[in-house]
């Protein structure tokens, strides 16, 4: 539990740093975004550091996952552009694997 919501607080901060210089870049936003932007950046990185894993690398996959469901949503909620079937079936698949990640007995 404690992970999944760590990885979860992680998507959003990267995904909310990463739109802040899209804004900024693609959307005439000042660049008085990027102060925020930063920051959120900044608390994704230390983020994943939390979790429990020996290896970063792991850590690193199995986020992925969680970072493309956040991602789907953020278009949907914060972008207004509702995901098709196969943005969700992408989801699924990518879901698969950071559960197979996480839960897998690895060979330490």
């Amino acid at each position: 539990m404690k992970t999944g919501l760590i990885f979860l607080a992680a998507a959003i901060a990267e995904i909310g740093g990463c739109f802040a210089f899209w804004g900024w870049l693609r959307l005439g936003k000042t660049p008085l975004w990027l102060v925020p932007g930063c920051c959120c950046l900044l608390l994704f990185a230390y983020l994943l550091t939390l979790i429990d894993t020996s290896v970063a690398g792991r850590a690193y996959a199995a986020y992925g996952g969680i970072y493309i469901l956040v991602a789907v949503f953020w278009m949907w909620l914060a972008e207004g552009a509702r995901p098709d079937p196969w943005d969700f079936l992408g989801v699924g698949l990518c879901l698969l694997g950071t559960v197979v990640i996480l839960l897998a007995p690895h060979a330490r």
